[in-house]
This record gives structure tokens, C-alpha cells and sequence, in this order.
């Protein structure tokens, strides 16, 4: 079953490369040459920070948030990239302390309270993570991915009956996801639901959404 790979992708928070590791420790010889001319450039503390965690520097990272937070402690990207340092530490205390003064912030920023409730989650406060995976939902009631969300946890609370109402809400808002459709028919097939699974997966199919991609859970229906 693929329920725990469905966890992480919703609810963790990446930064991905747009450059080679090469290409990253060159931008931060670059970068270091110019802050040695320019210390108190934030912008370029910026920068040398998405280098460092790019490079999985990550207390070298936490040491440019610092300096920068300590120059501008309202700083909204240093208090982001803080918090998913933190998270990729296993310092969950600290990220959620991040998080939630970003959100004092700006309170209206979706990744950041998808980066938050990973926090709580991760810190095992259910009754937390809920709250926030609700507010969510309540704020960005459009968001397919609010619902993911929610139903994620849900699913790995084995919640299974809330967790099929808010996958469809996800599917109804994204109707061509293949990763929302397998993960409803994942419960259904974990509920030996076998004939709703199948119907499940050849409406999807009938959407649009490649037969190939589904045949996993095709196979488990028969």
C-alpha cells in the first residue's frame, strides 16, 4: 500500500535544485567573495543561504537566517527557510517557533501552513495537526491540496471514512490527479470495498488519466 508515500508528498515541504552540486558551490564561492565586500547585504546572506541548503549545508544555513534575523527579525524568507531547516534537522520545536511567526505575518501563505502542520505532525500533536489541517481546509477552500492534506492524515490516522469525503473533495477539484484517485482506491481496497475501488479507478480512467497509471490498483480489485 502506498499510503505513507502519500503522507510525505503532501505534507512535506521541499526546495528543490535548479542547479548542479557543482554549480551550487560555485555560486557560493561567488557569493562569499561578495559578502566578504558587502557584510551587511541581506540579499546576498539570502542567496548564500538557498546555496547552503541546496548543498545540505544546513547549519551553515541556520547561520545566515540567524545574522539576517537578527538584522531584520520580520524578515519573511529567512523565517521560511529557518523553519524548513529546522524540519530537515528534526528540530520540529524550533521550525514550529518559525513557522507560526511567519504565519503571525503573513497568516494568508499556503506552503507555510502545510510546512506547519508537517511540523505538528512529525512532533506527534494530532489533536494540533488537526486543527491546522482544518484551518486550511476553511481558508483555501478551493485548494485541492488543502484537502489532500487533510485527507493524508486522516488516512494515516486510519480515519477512513472522512478520509474517502475528503478525497473526493480533492479529486472533484483536480479531477485528472492520478496520486488523489489511487489514494481513495487505496482505502477502499484496504476496506475489501472492491467493487467501489474498480469504479473508482475506471471513472478515472474515463477522465483522462492513463490506464497504465492506475494498474496497481486495478490488479488488487480483481
Amino acid at each position: 500500500m502506498r499510503k505513507f508515500v502519500v503522507v510525505v508528498s503532501v505534507l512535506a515541504v521541499t526546495v528543490l535544485p535548479a542547479q548542479t552540486r557543482q554549480q551550487w558551490r560555485d555560486s557560493l564561492e561567488v557569493l562569499n567573495a561578495k559578502i566578504a565586500l558587502e557584510p551587511n547585504n541581506l540579499n546576498l546572506h539570502l542567496l548564500k543561504a538557498e546555496a547552503n541548503i541546496n548543498l545540505e549545508q544546513w547549519d551553515y544555513a541556520l547561520a545566515e537566517y540567524g545574522k539576517i534575523l537578527h538584522a531584520d527579525e520580520k524578515n519573511l524568507a529567512a523565517l521560511y527557510f529557518r523553519a524548513y531547516v529546522h524540519s530537515q534537522q528534526r528540530h520540529y520545536d524550533l521550525a514550529r517557533v518559525d513557522y507560526e511567526s511567519f504565519l503571525r505575518l503573513q497568516p494568508q501563505h499556503f506552503e507555510a501552513r502545510l510546512g506547519l502542520a508537517h511540523v505538528l505532525q512529525k512532533m506527534g500533536r494530532k489533536t494540533e495537526t488537526f486543527d491546522e489541517l482544518n484551518r486550511m481546509v476553511q481558508m483555501f477552500p478551493d485548494s485541492a491540496d488543502a484537502y489532500a492534506a487533510r485527507a493524508a492524515y486522516e488516512t494515516e490516522q486510519k480515519l477512513y471514512d472522512v478520509a474517502l469525503y475528503d478525497w473526493d473533495e480533492a479529486i472533484r477539484r483536480r479531477p485528472l490527479n492520478s496520486g488523489f484517485v489511487v489514494s481513495k482506491a487505496d482505502i477502499l481496497i484496504t476496506l475489501y470495498r472492491m467493487d467501489e475501488a474498480r469504479r473508482e479507478l475506471n471513472a478515472a480512467i474515463k477522465r483522462g488519466i492513463p490506464r497504465y497509471a492506475l494498474k496497481e490498483w486495478l490488479d488488487k480489485c480483481k
